[in-house]
């Protein structure tokens, strides 16, 4: 027995293994899953004539037909406290062949469906999650976040609940730190003013829980660049690519000289619009790019002469 099981070992490594052909060497590798077989692309070789298919046994013509037969859920997210593993009843009181559920039955479905939203959040922690993730859902819903940052963000929330590091701060503050750790991460940043405005809390509880979760949660998020600003400012303010270059060229020249470090990088990124739109023959006011950029209209004026100043840039009248 222990032999067989050893072969049946072997010969299924031995056909993982195989990723060229033997006879010319090639990685051009075809699976005909009508036939079974595993043919070398070049030189015609059958490598393999017993390939089994790893695909469903059924076929489907449109989408509904594909969602009707497929035996598998949703996959697995952190956006769910239960990361989206458990079931549910359907609330459409239907059979699993699209029947109407008997009257004299609807009674006890309810009671099943009631019980198996309470067990589903079970304790504390489970409630808290469950909380937690819909607020941040609904926030990231409010400022335009795509899902990878939401789970980002649900993942740093999750760890900040296992070394119970929630303990004597609100949920929402916690939240809103996670999501602009999330932020950072993916290089898409948002400022603390847009997360405070997005999710009621105080601006200065965001930042406080946010460098507390980088310090025990050893995030290791590196400091946002004007750069990664330029193409949310000039898509708000309505500018083209040429003037979103410049503005890039401007940056990339005060980081070689060094005179990006100590400055905020939303005041630096809006000076160098403001310039760029300038040269670029898309004029903005000084107030239209700190409205965007939501600094003070000195804040871009002082940020715009030093770079016009250390950089030697030519304003066109």
């Amino acid at each position: 027995m222990e032999e067989k099981v050893k072969v049946e070992e072997e010969t299924s490594s031995s056909v993982e293994k195989v990723t060229q052909c033997p006879e010319c060497k090639s990685r051009h590798l075809a699976q005909d899953y009508d036939r079974g077989e595993l043919i070398c692309e070049d030189c015609g070789l059958v490598i393999d004539n017993q390939y089994i298919d790893e695909g469903p046994e059924w076929r489907a013509f449109d989408m509904a037909q594909e969602e009707s037969r497929a035996r598998t859920g949703a996959p697995m997210t952190e956006m769910v406290h239960d990361k989206g593993l458990s079931t549910g009843i359907d609330s459409s009181n239907r059979d699993s062949y699209g029947r109407a559920i008997p009257s004299k039955k609807k009674a006890q479905i309810y009671r099943l469906r009631k019980w198996q939203r309470r067990i589903r959040v079970s304790d504390a922690t489970e409630r808290n999650l469950a909380y937690a993730l819909t607020e941040m859902d609904r926030m990231a819903s409010t400022m335009g976040l795509p899902k990878n940052i939401r789970e980002t963000a649900a993942v740093v929330y999750r760890k900040a609940v296992k070394k119970n590091l929630i303990r004597g701060r609100s949920i929402n503050s916690v939240v809103a730190a996670s999501l602009y750790a999330a932020c950072r991460k993916a290089g898409v940043p948002r400022t603390l003013d847009e997360i405070a405005d997005a999710t009621s809390s105080d601006r200065k509880e965001i930042g406080r829980t946010y460098r507390f979760l980088s310090r025990e949660l050893i995030l290791k998020l590196k400091p946002t660049k004007p750069q990664e600003y330029l193409s949310r400012f000039c898509s708000e303010l309505e500018l083209s690519g040429k003037v979103k270059k410049i503005a890039r060229n401007i940056i990339d020249q005060a980081e070689e000289r060094e005179l990006i470090s100590g400055k905020g990088p939303t005041g630096l990124a809006a000076a160098a619009i403001y310039i760029a739109s300038i040269n670029g023959g898309e004029r903005r006011t000084q107030r239209e790019v700190a409205d965007v950029a939501a600094v003070t209209e000195v804040t871009v004026r002082n940020r715009y002469k030093e770079l016009v100043e250390k950089l030697d840039i030519d304003i066109e009248v």
